[in-house]
């Protein structure tokens, strides 16, 4: 009888992961989309798609962030999950901050949308472009590992954070050339590093992700190690 039960429990804890999984995953995808529009509202100078970014996307990010915590606290407070089990819960409950922190610089990237958005352009938009289409497959891919346990695809998105970070530093050196050359562009410019920074910064989330994937998997820590 006690194993009946043991039994029961477990396939409903495997039932509650699963679903926590994607609950995850729909978040993960209001969060791309926010990114992207984000981008957008730059690239198109589109400042009520920035406003949009700011007043209606970023309250759905909290809210679902605060709904996922409690998902989380749910299951351990009901089945005290152990070993892989837990392990699985406790990473998506840190993902569950790492997908609210890329909510909060989407939010800085709309926030330079606004000021950028009646100004004559510093540059065409190439980089940033390229910069945000690699930033959103790591994300895609960091997601995809994590819900799936791939720590092949986790560890090919680590090596894959040098490919945007030396778009960022393209994109600096760049706008470092203009402001010398024209002191009348340096705020403009300054907001299009800030715009990249951020991008950095999701693409740096994105390999925590993939870190806690292998964790998942393999309970192997690979922090600070991208090999």
């Amino acid at each position: 009888m006690l194993f009946l039960l043991f039994l029961k429990e477990c396939l409903m804890l495997e039932d509650k992961v699963v679903e926590l999984k994607s609950k995850m995953s729909d978040y993960a995808l209001l969060v791309k989309e926010m990114i992207g529009k984000a981008v957008d509202s730059v690239t198109g100078k589109d400042a009520a798609l920035a406003q949009e970014i700011i007043e209606v996307y970023e309250p759905k990010v909290n809210d679902m962030e605060i709904t996922m915590d409690e998902e989380c606290i749910n299951i351990i407070a009901l089945f005290q999950p152990e070993a892989k089990s837990l392990r699985v819960v406790m990473m998506m409950s840190k993902m569950v901050s790492d997908l609210e922190r890329m909510g909060v610089k989407a939010v800085n990237i709309a926030e330079s949308a606004l000021y950028l958005a009646d100004k004559t352009n510093v540059k065409p938009f190439i980089d940033i472009p390229r910069m945000t289409e690699e930033t959103l497959k790591m994300l895609d891919d960091s997601i995809t590992s994590i819900l799936s346990e791939d720590t092949e695809l986790a560890c090919d998105v680590l090596r894959r954070d040098d490919i945007v970070d030396d778009l960022r530093d393209q994109i600096l050196r760049e706008l470092i050339t203009y402001m010398m050359s024209d002191s009348t562009i340096i705020e403009r410019a300054l907001h299009l590093l800030r715009i990249a920074r951020n991008l950095e910064k999701i693409a740096d989330i994105s390999t925590n992700i993939c870190e806690e994937a292998v964790y998942i998997k393999e309970g192997r820590v690979v922090k600070h190690n991208k090999q």
